[in-house]
């Protein structure tokens, strides 16, 4: 299926400054806005990035894992290559747990549910994902009801793996688009500041003690 044109991505990151949630000597974890990058674009103009401004104040920061330009939230960074070791293990092996705060279109029916659903990329539209039942991998999504108002609802999601766009596209195939979403509601967008997307929590062992730590930012919506 050919979908609508994506518009021309415009990367305007927002001139905000760097949110540390906590730090030791074996890892950071920040809140990055959304709108910024976690990693360098391939293009021209899309240098700057969340390791970047990162690794400006912290020399020593390594990537672990992303998130999308458009979403906010927790974030977490290794200070030494056996944290980022052990930390990718976590999030490999699932040990790792997120929530995220989402604001989506219309009113969901009933407070709680499981998604399942194999997705894959929609390789004629990328960077779209999409539903693919023959070829795709798994994925699973819970959510759970935190609010309504007139014609939308607010959802916590908990991502029980971590396809690329997983939430975004479970919640497009449960009728409920979020709100802002640039890439699978091109037209109805324009109508919101940004993504309704917000990584809340992330829950995960420490690689020095190995007990669990748990970190949190604040929904900016």
């Amino acid at each position: 299926m050919i979908r609508p044109l994506l518009p021309d991505f415009v990367y305007n990151p927002p001139d905000v400054p760097l949110t540390v949630l906590y730090e030791d000597a074996h890892l950071v974890v920040v809140d990055k806005p959304a709108g910024l990058l976690s990693v360098p674009g391939k293009l021209e103009g899309r240098s700057d990035c969340m390791i970047g401004r990162l690794q400006a104040a912290r020399w020593d920061a390594l990537l672990v894992h992303r998130l999308d330009c458009d979403t906010s939230g927790v974030m977490i960074f290794a200070r030494t290559k056996q944290a980022q070791g052990f930390l990718g293990q976590e999030f490999e092996k699932r040990s790792a747990t997120k929530t995220y705060i989402a604001r989506v279109k219309g009113e969901v029916d009933g407070e709680a549910g499981h998604i399942d659903l194999p997705m894959g990329s929609d390789w004629p539209n990328r960077p779209r994902q999409m539903i693919d039942h023959e070829n795709g991998r798994p994925a699973q999504t819970d959510w759970q009801v935190i609010g309504r108002a007139e014609g939308e609802t607010r959802l916590r999601l908990s991502p029980l793996t971590g396809r690329s766009h997983q939430l975004r596209v479970h919640m497009l195939a449960m009728g409920h688009v979020i709100l802002g979403d640039p890439i699978y509601d091109v037209a109805g967008a324009n109508a919101w500041p940004r993504l309704m997307l917000h990584a809340e929590t992330l829950a995960l062992h420490h690689p020095q003690c190995g007990e669990r730590v748990h970190f949190a930012a604040p929904c900016p919506f």
